[in-house]
């Protein structure tokens, strides 16, 4: 969950949003490309966070999952309600933080998992949806059957499994460590494919290594999902929760067919 928080800003919003798993908080895809209409169901909270900028700024990324439910993690949620921010959500592939009222913001509710925090390491429950006010007339993502990642590793089909990770954080503009090959968020939506580490019960590790031209999200990029797939899939299997500093060696993301998870989200839409 720390992850997602530092890819989301700087030290000052991490400690707000940090959670104790152990990691860093997510917030931008690296060594990706900019995403234009691949995934217009991936979108972008925004909230007027940073006193500086004269809008809305980027929070963290979720995706549509029904025609007015919008997925993302419960440590982005909890930040905004303990700031007493208004949610929006956007779907611009290239949203502009520094204009003063932006177009295409969808207002709504948050709701985060009544057990968001509890789980520790083992399952931290960071997850949560967004009740839209109104529907962004755009075909939601797939969300996956009841353990099926269980059942593909089982199979011995994850460990040459592509995923497609999806968001609005900071880019990485080369392969070293370290903060200067970092970017700035530039409201610009990408996509990176990457290969499977592990997975644990709550926990579908991903590499975002760039020596193996895999990307990963970063600073930002909390709550965007992971497709099952290349950058055709439209099944969504887990979101980004954490990660390395650097966002260059691992992306730790929550997985959606647990029963934990399930439970949840059958409450805010119908599950496969």
């Amino acid at each position: 969950m720390q992850k997602a928080i530092w890819r989301l800003a700087g030290v000052g919003v991490a400690a707000i949003l940090g959670v104790a798993v152990g990691t860093s908080p997510a917030q931008a895809i690296t060594n990706g490309t900019p995403d234009g209409d691949l995934h217009p169901n991936v979108g972008t909270v925004v909230a007027d966070w940073r006193p500086d900028s004269p809008g809305p700024d980027i929070v963290c990324s979720g995706t549509l999952i029904a025609a007015d439910v919008f997925l993302t993690v419960a440590h982005c949620v909890a930040f905004l309600e303990s700031e007493g921010f208004a949610v929006h959500v956007t779907f611009d592939p290239t949203y502009d933080e520094d204009a003063v009222s932006p177009a295409g913001l969808i207002a709504g509710t948050a709701v985060r998992h009544p057990l968001f925090g509890s789980g520790g390491q083992s399952d931290p429950h960071d997850i949560a949806v967004i009740l839209l006010e109104e529907s962004p007339g755009i075909a939601p993502a797939e969300l996956p059957t009841a353990d099926l990642l269980d059942q593909r590793q089982a199979a011995g089909a994850l460990h040459d499994q592509t995923f497609t990770a999806v968001g609005y954080g900071r880019p990485r503009v080369d392969k070293t460590g370290g903060p200067h090959a970092l970017l700035e968020r530039d409201g610009v939506r990408r996509y990176a494919t990457q290969t499977f580490l592990s997975l644990q019960p709550a926990w579908l590790r991903l590499s975002m290594n760039p020596s193996l031209d895999n990307g990963g999200a970063c600073h930002g990029d909390s709550g965007g999902p992971h497709f099952l797939g290349g950058v055709e899939s439209d099944l969504v299997v887990s979101i980004t929760v954490g990660g390395d500093r650097w966002c260059r060696a691992t992306d730790d993301t929550y997985r959606l067919d647990t029963e934990s998870a399930r439970d949840f989200l059958a409450q805010f839409v119908a599950l496969p």
